[in-house]
């Protein structure tokens, strides 16, 4: 329902501040209730999720339009406002009923500054704009927006704790550095996971370059790893049907290590499938 006006601007701006602080404390009151993740309305801190991602370059792209729900974030990890720019407290009041009164009587109001993060944006300055602006039921501003490149892609962050699945799979793709199609493949869910797969695959390198005599680099052992084991073995587990819900990376890893802890080799044939399958969980 769309908020009534009185007619007295300033009046109106103190209704506004009051509306998204209810607001707030009802979107709080609800995320307790359905039992939601402590982080599922805190703003995403800058600074956390380009260390998760891996900063690469940052440039400056000028000013732009942007849309309000595309702002998820903060560079000074302000506590003054929830996920979607409610206030948290009267603290900020005075100065946020000020721009309220200002954008209700038509004045100028300036850009806000925003890092962008593939999609994403995280607010630098203008924390209190972006919050008047979704009081006011916009859905767009006018950002001056710097373009940061990290090296891996944003997507599928939505809370604090996704930040820490991205770190983790940062960190093996330098250990393991995949390309292209493999990159995409190999995805697990837990983040310690990923540890463990790095340390296997770094595993399975060595004894390559032992059976070989030849010292191969990360890429390489990447490649040949992906190409010569995980593939054919993701192949036969298919066909035995011991994917399940897992994905086929941690269905992998999860063999993987049935294997070696039944068998104590590092050979694939039907015999090893046979003695997983016995076991599956």
């Amino acid at each position: 329902m769309k908020n009534r006006d009185t007619g007295f601007p300033r009046v109106d701006a103190e209704h506004d501040f009051l509306r998204a602080r209810r607001r707030q404390v009802l979107s709080r009151l609800s995320n307790w209730l359905r039992r939601e993740p402590d982080d599922v309305n805190i703003t995403l801190p800058f600074d956390e999720v380009v260390e998760a991602l891996g900063k690469e370059s940052e440039r400056r792209i000028g000013l732009r339009v942007i849309r309000l729900d595309s702002i998820v974030g903060s560079v000074d990890r302000s506590h003054d406002f929830d996920r979607r720019f409610r206030p948290t407290s009267a603290r900020v009041r005075q100065r946020w009923e000020r721009l309220a009164l200002a954008s209700r009587r038509g004045e100028y109001i300036p850009p806000i500054d925003v890092y962008r993060v593939g999609d994403l944006h995280f607010v630098i300055d203008g924390h209190h704009r972006v919050s008047v602006a979704y009081a006011l039921g916009l859905t767009s501003i006018e950002a001056n927006v710097i373009l940061v490149r990290t090296k891996l892609n944003p997507d599928g962050i939505r809370y604090r704790g996704d930040l820490i699945v991205k770190g983790y799979r940062r960190l093996f793709l330098e250990r393991v550095p995949l390309r292209g199609e493999a990159r995409a493949a190999v995805v697990v869910t837990d983040p310690e996971d990923y540890a463990q797969l790095g340390e296997h695959v770094e595993a399975w390198g060595f004894r390559l370059m032992q059976d070989e005599g030849t010292l191969l680099d990360r890429a390489t052992v990447a490649q040949r790893w992906y190409a010569e084991e995980y593939q054919p073995v993701v192949q036969m587990l298919r066909q035995a049907e011991l994917v399940g819900d897992r994905t086929e990376a941690e269905a992998y890893l999860w063999v993987a290590g049935e294997r070696y802890r039944m068998i104590r080799t590092h050979r694939w044939d039907d015999d090893v499938i046979q003695a997983v399958r016995a076991h599956r969980p």
